[in-house]
């Protein structure tokens, strides 16, 4: 799985591998003695072998641990007495 994990991370810092084609990426990997699973993700585009070699489990968060705080919207004490109506004709003091 190492040498799975170090031909990835190849892959993804060399720009010449990163745009070569599927045919091209595949016998490079082939030369270099790369797992069964990583050549078939490659040659297909299929990775759910490659999900199997690496031990790839999904995780799922529910979606209320996404949801914003809302500590600036705590009411304070003296903001719960509503405010005073005008009353026309008068003025205030």
């Amino acid at each position: 799985m190492s040498n799975t994990i170090e031909l990835l991370e190849a892959i993804g810092t060399d720009a010449s591998l990163r745009h070569a084609s599927r045919h091209e990426l595949a016998e490079w990997l082939q030369q270099l003695g790369a797992s069964d699973a990583l050549t078939a993700a490659v040659s297909t585009g299929d990775s759910a072998a490659l999900y199997a070699e690496l031990g790839h489990m999904p995780m799922q968060q529910p979606q209320v641990t996404h949801t914003p705080g809302h500590e600036d919207d705590e009411v304070e004490q003296g903001e719960l007495e509503p405010a005073p109506m005008p009353v026309p004709g008068q003025t205030n003091p």
